[in-house]
């Protein structure tokens, strides 16, 4: 029998929270306030977020939000396994390709047309403590490559502090699941209609990314490299499984950069990517079937 199933749209996204009883208004109230203390922290896109008052602040020292912890965390491991490729700073690298909070979509180009672009500072230069950063002057925070899987897990967790259990969240495609299996099929960037395999997640999670999702023009995506303020090339789409959405969900990004196994043992997790010429490299240990 299928579950009693919750659907709204969010910080731009698609929620279905699938649970063992149907939320109440208490419940689903405590779910739309969670997400917004995160987006009124870590939205670029509104101007009295966190993320903006400390850009327009400029350089210096700053209390971070509460949950910051591991979300940082998780961009060091990333930014280690990719030297510098994968980072939290590559806001103002987003805004010259046009990613910006007006939704411009217009690049920056020089008189040739040639792009105009500007490498993060190194993440790896920050100074952090467990509640504060220091930030360099012009710097603008963006945790898309993480952002929305911690937040499925925090909602997650508020639902099992609810006594929720079975659960499942699915975010716009970042999915963590409590009391599984669940069956995911892997979407070809290239034909919607088509899958590439089929995999069973059981009390973990599962991301994906591809630049066809966030695309505005040839070669432009919102997947950038930090040491070069440029999308990424090579690699058309990545899916992580994972203990939980955090981890899947930056892991899927680190893959665009890395070689799979590197990300594989850094974060402990399955892989799946499909490379610019179509081929697949996967986990031996994956629980399902990709179809090369």
């Amino acid at each position: 029998m299928p579950r009693p199933s919750s659907r709204f749209q969010a910080i731009g996204t698609r929620w279905q929270l699938d649970t063992d009883r149907p939320l109440d208004a208490a419940d689903l109230g405590a779910v739309h306030d969670r997400i917004a203390r995160f987006d009124a922290d870590w939205s670029r896109f509104r101007d009295d977020s966190w993320v903006s008052r400390v850009a327009a602040s400029g350089m210096g020292e700053y209390d971070l939000p509460a949950d910051a912890g591991p979300l940082l965390a998780a961009y060091d491991v990333a930014a280690r396994c990719t030297d510098g490729a994968v980072s939290p700073l590559v806001g103002r690298a987003l805004e010259d390709l046009g990613y910006d909070a007006g939704y411009r979509l217009r690049p920056h180009r020089d008189q040739t047309g040639d792009l105009l672009v500007r490498p993060a500072p190194p993440w790896s230069a920050i100074r952090r403590t467990d509640d504060r950063i220091t930030l360099p002057a012009d710097t603008l925070i963006d945790v898309g490559a993480a952002g929305k899987g911690y937040l499925v897990d925090l909602v997650v967790e508020l639902l099992r502090g609810r006594e929720f259990d079975p659960v499942t969240v699915d975010a716009g495609g970042d999915i963590r699941v409590l009391g599984g299996p669940l069956a995911v099929a892997l979407e070809d960037p290239d034909d919607p209609t088509r899958a590439l395999g089929l995999l069973r997640v059981t009390d973990g999670a599962i991301a994906g990314s591809a630049p066809n999702r966030r695309a505005w023009g040839p070669g432009l995506h919102h997947v950038v490299d930090a040491r070069t303020g440029r999308p990424t090339t090579g690699v058309r789409a990545t899916w992580a499984i994972g203990p939980d959405a955090l981890t899947a969900d930056i892991a899927a990004t680190a893959l665009f950069f890395a070689e799979p196994d590197l990300v594989a043992a850094r974060f402990g997790v399955r892989y799946v990517v499909l490379d610019a010429d179509r081929r697949l490299r996967w986990s031996l240990d994956l629980d399902g079937e990709v179809f090369a």
